[in-house]
C-alpha cells in the first residue's frame, strides 16, 4: 500500500487540496480541493470549530462553546504529513489538527455549523466579542 493510499484510507480522505492560501490581513484561509471546490474559512469559524481536545472534549456531549473570538486571526500553518495543517491562532491555540477530510467537511457544511454557532452563542448568553467589546 503507499504512503498515498494509506492516508486516504486511514483518515477517509476523499478530496486533496491543490492549493491553500493564509490570507492573514483578511484573517482567513482558502483551500483549493482536486473536485474544483473553493472554501474560504475565516479564522474565527475555523478556531471555535477546532478539533482539539479542548475545544470538542474527551467524549460525546462535551464540546465546549467558544465564545470571544471575533477578532482572532491565524498566524501560521503547519503541515502535518500530507494529511492535515495544525493552525496556530493568534490567541495562541494550536492543538487542533485539520485535517483535509474535516476541512472539507466544514467547507461544505459552513453556512449551517455558523448558523448553529450563532444559535448556540445567543441561547448560552454569549457573544463573538471579548468582554468590554460588545
Amino acid at each position: 500500500m503507499s504512503d498515498e493510499q494509506f492516508a486516504s484510507d486511514a483518515f477517509g480522505t476523499k478530496h486533496w487540496p491543490v492549493e491553500v492560501r493564509l490570507k492573514k490581513e483578511e484573517k482567513r484561509l482558502e483551500v483549493d480541493f482536486d473536485n474544483g471546490r473553493t472554501f474560504s474559512y475565516p479564522a474565527e469559524f475555523l478556531r471555535v470549530h477546532s478539533p482539539s481536545a479542548e475545544v470538542q472534549g474527551h467524549g460525546p456531549g462535551q464540546k465546549q462553546t467558544v465564545s470571544a473570538r471575533r477578532h482572532v486571526g491565524i498566524m501560521s500553518l503547519e503541515a502535518i504529513g500530507h494529511y492535515a495543517l495544525r493552525i496556530v491562532f493568534d490567541d495562541l491555540h494550536d492543538s487542533g489538527i485539520y485535517s483535509w477530510k474535516l476541512l472539507y467537511e466544514l467547507g461544505e457544511d459552513q453556512d449551517r455549523l455558523w448558523a448553529e454557532y450563532l444559535a448556540e452563542l445567543e441561547a448560552k448568553g454569549l457573544s463573538r466579542d471579548p468582554r468590554g467589546r460588545r
